[in-house]
């Protein structure tokens, strides 16, 4: 069973930047594709960024596109999302989910069969 842990949150100010950190063990990292979400208070768990298993295809939500980077090492098992130019309503709680086919819609939730517990994004001045 594969196990994700992510670190990495914090609280920044406007304009800001924060890389968050996925760590995956249990499991060949490298089969994986892996996505980025995240979950404000009140509102639906929603697709941040995506990649795939060899990291040569990256996907973005239209709101962060510019301005974060999904990377994965997976000689580290390790998945990546470097943060810029951070917003108020960036703030939320940030998933990593895996997703073992390769077959799927980058973006729905209900893809992903495996998820982190989360690590806390606030942007605030």
């Amino acid at each position: 069973q594969v196990q994700l842990v992510e670190s990495g949150g914090g609280t920044v100010q406007p304009g800001g930047s924060l890389r968050l950190s996925c760590a995956v063990s249990g499991s060949t990292f490298s089969n994986y594709f892996m996505g980025w979400f995240r979950q404000a208070p009140g509102q639906e768990r929603e697709a941040v960024a995506a990649i795939n298993s060899d990291g040569t295809s990256l996907y973005y939500a239209d709101s962060v596109k510019g301005r974060f980077i999904v990377s994965r090492d997976n000689a580290k098992n390790t998945l990546y999302l470097q943060m810029h130019s951070l917003k108020p309503e960036d703030t939320a709680l940030y998933y990593c989910a895996a997703r073992r086919s390769v077959f799927g819609v980058w973006n729905r939730v209900t893809d992903y069969g495996n998820w982190g517990q989360g690590t806390q994004v606030t942007v605030s001045s």
